[in-house]
């Protein structure tokens, strides 16, 4: 197939900058193709995605060698408008593409610049919004959409213009897992039906694996393999030593056959692969050769063989965090925003010290309308919510600030000092810490999350970028942490890193109430859940029991994580001895169990 796209041994450095952003890379991608890039924070994605689509060289200056043709134009020989009329792109950060007020102008906008006849114009746009599933968006403002939302938006307007290649940087960060389904079907319709060639930066690599030809992985600005998703995600020890991780079955997959269960190669990829593979596991037990191997080793004591799980035995859930009072709750409460836009009804709620509770729904479920109710930001039109024993109609929203500190979804948004380390003293200082107290907390904690002390925060990636403002959260040690979408945009490495500290500071005696889109994160460092939708809570429980709920998850528009899909479908055709398990490691071993026993 003939290539639309060649990144001929480009290296670039951007103006100021002392590595490579991208060295010696080569790459070509053919028309008609949908792959996929993955790689750490600060390897070099946003920076491919820049020469793709000829923001590299006539947007960020730097210096540049190599070449990038597009459709065989040299991108450093065309006008930046000439690359857009073949290369659609859809930013990491939304906000900074829009150049209209509402839907309706934004789709406009780029029909209109590209000269599409007005006779043409509204069959294109009414197109886009169908396939992206946002019709009834067309007239709101941009302003009051949910994150997810306006990355919606602006696949459709993208989508209006035609382009014979969309290069999308992390298209579903803010998005929902029906919602991340829907636009990655959206992209596979687009790169079959129209035949649009398809690039795609994203961290949820379940959805790389099920929907892209091929996989690019990149560390420190170099392309380090390049293959189908089934040989990129055998090498899974490689990728999470790098900072990147592997779809949980092919975890499971990969662990079964390091332990000579199975033979190595190609990792499953899907849930029902995986089932059928350990199905094939457990029924054969030690005939075969390699599992004889893999029994024969001898036992140790956290061998799975040496264990004593019951044939019929459920894993518990993790008993829930709470303990003496709630330190917020939310009595009957209720908000609709002036204009529109999604609205909370009858909203019951407490939080406990020491407990971290994940808020789940759809895009538009109204989880940020009840962050903001909780820290204040909002205040109820109905019913009450208390914070530390402070009535958030009683009292300014400042006072509640010194009790609640949060993360929000855009971490620009809070970001305002030239260097890190002053960023994270910030608030410290705010609450009239002394500058040396609050320089050296702030120092341990960018030195916890591997932040740079006196870099600015706007120079360091998007994925630094929520390190640096989560920094500036935890610092404080608040009573409750407030965080919507903490994990949005961050490479495997940093989320666990996030989400350990989020864990420490529960340990701490801090409530913590994390809206959050990633279902494996939520599954494994969550307490309990509230499910939404519609503006309202549909269900609360804890992670095992909510999952479990086909008809709860199917309302809520959200999809289990898939170890815990895994289980349940191995409880009911392999053994219920699988019943209730959340973990990779906990599926491996009574896998093993059961082959060992067989």
């Amino acid at each position: 197939m003939n290539s639309i796209i060649e990144v001929k041994d480009v290296t670039f450095t951007y103006s100021g900058a002392q590595r490579h952003a991208l060295e010696r890379v080569s790459l070509a991608v053919a028309e008609g193709e949908f792959v996929g890039v993955i790689g750490p924070s600060g390897a070099g994605k946003s920076t491919l995605a820049g020469v793709m689509s000829g923001a590299v060289p006539h947007h960020f200056t730097g210096e540049l060698y190599g070449a990038c043709l597009v459709d065989g134009k040299d991108t450093c020989e065309v006008t930046l408008t000439d690359v857009s009329r073949l290369v659609g792109s859809v930013l990491q950060d939304t906000d900074a593409q829009f150049v209209a007020s509402n839907v309706r102008d934004e789709l406009l906008f780029g029909l209109e610049n590209f000269g599409v006849t007005r006779d043409e114009i509204p069959a294109r746009m009414q197109q886009a919004l169908e396939t992206v599933g946002i019709e009834d968006l067309c007239d709101r403002e941009i302003a009051t959409l949910s994150g997810g939302q306006k990355q919606k938006v602006a696949i459709a307007a993208i989508l209006a213009l035609r382009p014979r290649v969309l290069v999308l940087d992390e298209p579903t960060a803010a998005l929902d897992p029906a919602s991340s389904t829907l636009v990655f079907e959206t992209l596979r319709e687009v790169n079959r039906s129209a035949g649009i060639t398809v690039v795609v930066i994203e961290q949820k690599v379940a959805l790389l694996s099920e929907y892209c030809s091929r996989v690019v992985v990149f560390e420190q600005g170099k392309l380090i393999f390049d293959d189908t998703p089934r040989k990129v995600f055998s090498h899974g020890e490689r990728l999470r030593e790098i900072g990147v991780d592997s779809p949980r079955v092919a975890r499971v997959s990969n662990s079964l056959a390091a332990a000579g269960l199975c033979e190595p190669g190609g990792p499953a990829l899907s849930v029902d692969e995986v089932a059928a593979l350990v199905a094939r596991i457990v029924g054969e037990g030690v005939r075969g050769a390699v599992v004889e191997g893999a029994c024969a080793v001898p036992v140790v004591p956290s061998s799975p063989c040496d264990s004593s799980i019951d044939g019929d035995s459920v894993v518990a859930a993790a008993s829930s965090a709470r303990t003496g009072e709630p330190v917020a709750r939310f009595e009957g409460v209720g908000y609709s925003y002036p204009g529109g836009g999604a609205s909370v009804r009858a909203l019951d709620f407490e939080v406990f010290p020491g407990e971290i509770v994940g808020i789940v729904g759809q895009n538009g479920a109204g989880k940020t309308t009840f962050t903001k109710l909780l820290n204040g930001l909002l205040k109820p039109a109905e019913g009450n919510v208390v914070v530390a024993g402070l009535n958030t109609r009683e009292v300014p929203t400042s006072r509640i600030a010194r009790h609640v500190s949060t993360l929000f979804q855009n971490p620009d948004r809070q970001i305002c000092k030239d260097t890190v380390l002053d960023e994270v003293a910030f608030g410290l200082l705010l609450q009239g810490v002394s500058l040396d107290e609050a320089s050296a907390r702030a120092k341990a904690t960018c030195e916890r999350f591997g932040l740079p002390l006196d870099e600015a925060p706007f120079s360091l990636s998007r994925g630094q970028r929520q390190m640096v403002a989560l920094a500036s959260v935890v610092v404080g040690e608040p009573q409750i942490i407030v965080l919507d979408e903490p994990t949005s945009g961050l490479d495997y490495r940093e989320c666990m890193t996030v989400m350990e500290t989020v864990r420490d500071m529960a340990a701490a005696g801090s409530a913590v109430v994390m809206v959050c889109h990633d279902m494996e994160v939520v599954s494994d460092f969550a307490d309990r859940l509230v499910v939404m939708a519609n503006g309202e809570i549909l269900g609360r429980g804890t992670c095992a029991d909510v999952f479990a709920n086909d008809g709860l998850m199917q309302s809520a528009f959200v999809e289990p994580p898939q170890a815990i899909a895994l289980a349940k479908r191995l409880a009911a055709e392999v053994s219920p001895a699988f019943a209730g398990l959340s973990e990779v490691s906990d599926i491996v071993a009574v896998s093993k169990e059961l082959a060992c026993r067989a």
